[in-house]
């Protein structure tokens, strides 16, 4: 896909993984739509787009579904069309299943998993009409096996393995294309907005998140396995073994994941 001139609205663009998109799809003559909740960090993005790019910024929280449709009719009547879904925004977890109140379990679903469908069924008509679009979904290599303290986290990433899966079966022949991308360690401030088992946020890096790749890192693969159009993609490093790992030795694999230190 040549994504000159394409619109892609990028969720979670103020900072970490959304950002560093958004700088990598502005160098490849992308127009973006850039939302997060916060204004003053969104236009910091702006700016720092290549100067070439369209830009348009719709501050949006993802856990307020209601306005999605208002705010896409919106947002198409000012750019013609939404050829890039990319639904990034999304809340981590550090907590143990036995203290987690369920009311955490309830907003990490909510902006992981609703958050990201409700926003593609608000899209999805406008690609259909045109028979053509791409939806990419941030899952995480906990979209693929479960790990100690996530426990809600890696069920909404699963979910939306699920959903989409069903999604791509259904559209094949209507024009649309689905891409799920699968992080592993990525140097951004996940671990710190992570929610703890009273809905705090955690408020420190943990020690494998800050040895994982740069934002920059994993945009270029990330925005080259879009372009390609590839329906699923990992990246990482040693740490996308473990999907491997539990595919061919789930034993192994089942022992490892109890005992080893996932912070």
């Amino acid at each position: 896909m040549d994504l000159k001139g394409k619109w892609v609205w990028i969720t979670g663009a103020s900072s970490g993984l959304g950002e560093a998109m958004s700088y990598e799809f502005a160098k490849k003559g992308a127009n973006l739509i850039l939302s997060s909740r916060k204004l003053e960090e969104l236009e910091r993005v702006k700016a720092n787009c290549n100067p070439a790019a369209k830009v348009e910024i719709q501050v949006l929280d993802v856990a307020e579904q209601a306005q999605f449709e208002t705010v896409t009719n919106d947002l198409l009547s000012k750019t013609g069309s939404i050829d890039i879904l990319i639904n990034n925004a999304g809340v981590s977890q550090r907590g143990l299943v036995k203290e987690t109140q369920l009311a955490v379990d309830r907003r990490i679903m909510e902006i992981n998993y609703f958050g990201a469908i409700a926003l593609t069924k608000a899209v999805l008509p406008s690609m259909l009409k045109r028979r053509s679009g791409q939806i990419v979904v941030m899952s995480s290599l906990v979209g693929k096996f479960g790990s100690p303290l996530r426990s809600t986290y890696a069920a909404s990433k699963h979910a939306l393995h699920g959903f989409f899966d069903s999604l791509r079966a259904e559209t094949a022949k209507e024009g649309i294309t689905i891409t799920i991308l699968c992080p592993g360690y990525v140097h951004t401030n996940v671990s710190q907005n992570a929610l703890t088992a009273d809905g705090q946020s955690q408020g420190t890096t943990d020690e494998k998140t800050a040895q994982g790749l740069s934002p920059e890192q994993f945009a270029k693969k990330a925005v080259r396995s879009i372009e390609k159009e590839k329906r699923e993609v990992i990246i990482g490093r040693t740490e996308t073994l473990g999907i491997y790992l539990k595919r061919f030795f789930p034993g192994l694999f089942a022992r490892i994941i109890s005992r080893v230190a996932v912070t």
